[in-house]
């Protein structure tokens, strides 16, 4: 079975292999050292002034950012479930919440986040997914974060990049945290959330907020390459190794690169066969289809081609389907997939197979290779 949801998504053999060696205690200098090179290589992932690793799912990534980061009022972008999540996730813990909400394939805009925090003083916090992966959905995340610290260079910009990072290089000059999750573009099994921070959030949290999840205790034990609590050992180890992998396959520039040209030929390819992309503004992380036989083409994928893609939830709940294109996939695999929904849809009564899908997917994607930049004439 090709596991193609956005999460988790397929861990290398190479991981694997890492994470199946013996258990190491995590108060040693074996651990540390591995800790320590593990630090480095997510600096330079994260381009931020400090990188922190927690044992949580994404979800305790973004909780510890909003009570450690925010004081007052949180204004929260709900385009989806996750958006939707930072608004609960204020509300639980005692602060005042704004919502800016939309319908989940509609971006967050430049004007109204500026006229939400012009509106609301008391806003001291932005939290927006930028990638939004209940629909596949890409807000201007660096568009709206210059905006907001042109107006107020004191809130907060938190962005959660769980579907983000490892897709695509993120600006973040005015993003004070970003969040990454290990199920995702890192190829781990859940269970690992990462923090990147600004020095401006490192003094914002100053002595920290709550107990697991302070970021002030654990600003301090990471920079001394441990833990403030027991370290998820066996992930972080899985964490380097896919890390060296990445830049052993060309480094992170090349699987931006890949990425950004299989996004986009699984997208032309799915709309040659006359279905439509739901969000306004696609993300790279996956390619989301809203179809009418939606349900049917994901079991058809499931029982009859070994293709396992994700549903909608809520509302899109068999109205959708998302395909991931995350981490380091195997070209034939994805073509693959696009061919296994043209049969699909073909076994459906929608269309005749004629091998459209796999014909503009290799079209799209080698379309560097087939028509390279002409080289200049020697002189």
């Amino acid at each position: 079975m090709l596991l193609f949801t956005p999460g988790p998504t397929p861990v290398p053999e190479s991981v694997r292999l890492a994470m199946a060696t013996p258990t190491l205690h995590h108060r040693t200098p074996e651990f540390e050292a591995i800790f320590a090179e593990t630090r480095e290589l997510l600096f330079n992932l994260f381009a931020t002034d400090e990188v922190i690793m927690l044992a949580s799912s994404g979800t305790g990534a973004m909780e510890a950012a909003v009570t450690n980061l925010c004081k007052d009022t949180l204004l929260s972008v709900n385009s989806g479930k996750f958006g939707e999540r930072f608004g609960k996730i204020a509300l639980a813990s005692g602060l005042k919440n704004v919502e800016i909400k939309h319908e989940w394939d509609t971006p967050a805009s430049v004007e109204e986040v500026v006229e939400a925090v012009k509106a609301n003083p008391a806003i001291d916090a932005l939290a927006i997914q930028i990638s939004e992966s209940a629909g596949g959905l890409r807000h201007p995340v660096e568009e709206i974060a210059a905006a907001v610290k042109a107006i107020n260079p004191s809130i907060m910009v938190i962005a959660d990049g769980i579907t983000a990072i490892g897709v695509e290089r993120i600006n973040v000059e005015n993003i004070d945290c970003i969040i990454a999750g290990s199920q995702k573009a890192l190829m781990l099994p859940p269970g690992l959330s990462i923090l990147g921070l600004s020095s401006a959030a490192i003094e914002k949290i100053g002595g920290g907020k709550g107990y697991y999840l302070n970021l002030a205790s654990e600003i301090k034990k990471q920079k001394q390459n441990t833990t403030a609590y027991t370290a998820a050992t066996t992930l972080i180890i899985g964490l380097r190794a896919i890390l060296q992998e990445i830049n052993e396959q060309g480094g992170i520039g090349m699987l931006y690169c890949d990425t950004a040209r299989r996004a986009k030929a699984t997208r032309f390819a799915l709309e040659a066969l006359g279905l439509h992309s739901y969000p306004k503004t696609p993300a790279r992380s996956m390619t989301t289809i809203d179809d009418e036989n939606a349900s049917e083409i994901r079991t058809l994928l499931k029982t009859e081609f070994s293709v396992n893609v994700a549903g909608g939830q809520d509302h899109l709940k068999g109205k959708i389907f998302r395909i991931n294109n995350m981490g380091l996939i195997d070209i034939s695999e994805m073509v693959w997939v696009v061919n296994a929904v043209e049969l699909a849809l073909a076994k459906l009564g929608r269309r005749n197979f004629d091998g459209t899908a796999s014909r503009v997917f290799n079209e799209e994607y080698f379309k560097s290779t087939i028509n390279p930049t002409p080289k200049k004439e020697e002189k």
